[in-house]
């Protein structure tokens, strides 16, 4: 019996609830607690067999259910609205609920892939998990959404490249399965962003130019000097602030921070290869998820990308892919060019 095994993929990295803590934020030290137990836990339960899987995608079309945990840890919560139901007077069950949809529909339409798994995998979420939890994960199964503080972060079902992001651990659980630490690691971050902030810019049919680029767009509180949790087009520059400290992505390997922290690294490094994709995104021009997403798609889902696959390799791997798709000239050259400017020279 093959399993599909899955971390647990938090929006927020570690680093940041550890600096927090370390200042005393009741928010953090609460979130820290809370995901250290939810990490025990999926160390203990069995994951989602591909039996399972396939099971929960015959009974049902890809559909959406969302939960309210009511403010407790407990999954999955009380369901509150399902696939085609009205909407609620609840914004953070409406706004998942669109995420979701948001999320089915870029991969549907654009990709020809039905659900992160590709066989039509239900989406699950869970609102109001935890009080002030300052947090969203993917944990193999579902979606789960904190609240916010309401001072340092806000409702994380307000950003839906923030509930992209987390679908798309799954779809990289369904596909290359990238091993959560290091550079394979910060690739599953990094892919976790590029669908993120495609599943925003598509739900708004933005063009590559116009989009922001950020990850976490307006999660951050009134009072925090910062834009997002990240930025894919100028990673180190999200936040620069006296409670979070300043943002750590390095924007290209000549900056790579060798650590044994964050899973060595993950949510930091992730920024060099995010950089390489909006870079690319911009100089193909038009829809970032027409031809430098399709690359990415291509890419994850083919033989080229394994579960320990570096930087130099997923970048071989995406020169292939726009080779495959779109012959030699321009468009590999864009590829290769876009990792060379962050410092991975790929033949």
């Amino acid at each position: 019996m093959s399993q599909l095994t899955a971390p647990l993929c938090t929006i927020v990295p570690p680093y940041l609830l550890d600096r927090l803590a370390d200042l005393g934020d009741e928010g953090a030290l609460r979130t820290r607690r809370a995901d250290a137990a939810l990490r025990s836990l999926r160390a203990a339960r069995a994951p989602l067999t591909a039996e399972e899987a396939a099971e929960a995608a015959a009974a049902a079309r890809p559909g959406r259910t969302v939960a309210d945990a009511g403010h407790t840890e407990r999954l999955p919560g009380r369901t509150v609205r399902t696939e085609g139901g009205p909407p609620t007077a609840d914004p953070s069950v409406n706004h998942a609920y669109d995420g979701l949809g948001a999320t089915l529909a870029l991969l549907l339409e654009v990709y020809g892939r039905r659900s992160v798994d590709g066989a039509g995998l239900p989406l699950h979420a869970t609102v109001h998990y935890g009080h002030d939890y300052d947090n969203a994960f993917w944990d193999g199964r579902r979606m789960v959404f904190g609240d916010g503080d309401g001072v340092l972060f806000g409702d994380f079902t307000a950003c839906p490249e923030v509930i992209g992001h987390e679908l798309a651990h799954g779809l990289v659980q369904y596909s290359a399965a990238l091993a959560y630490r290091g550079q394979s690691g910060a690739l599953n971050e990094s892919v976790a962003d590029v669908f993120g902030a495609l599943v925003k810019q598509y739900a708004l049919g933005q063009q590559a130019t116009d989009a922001d680029w950020l990850i976490g767009a307006g999660l951050l509180g009134p009072g925090v000097r910062g834009v997002a949790l990240r930025s894919m087009k100028a990673p180190g520059t999200a936040y620069d602030d006296p409670r979070l400290g300043r943002d750590p992505q390095p924007a290209s390997m000549d900056a790579y921070v060798v650590t044994e922290a964050d899973e060595g690294g993950v949510h930091i490094n992730s920024g060099i290869p995010n950089r390489a994709f909006q870079l690319l995104a911009v100089e193909l021009g038009g829809a970032a998820w027409e031809r430098a997403g399709r690359i990415w798609y291509d890419a994850l889902t083919g033989p080229g990308v394994r579960p320990d696959t570096d930087f130099a390799g997923f970048a071989r791997a995406t020169v292939a892919a726009a080779r495959a798709r779109f012959g030699e000239g321009p468009v590999p050259e864009a590829v290769t060019g876009a990792w060379k400017q962050v410092g991975l020279a790929v033949a």
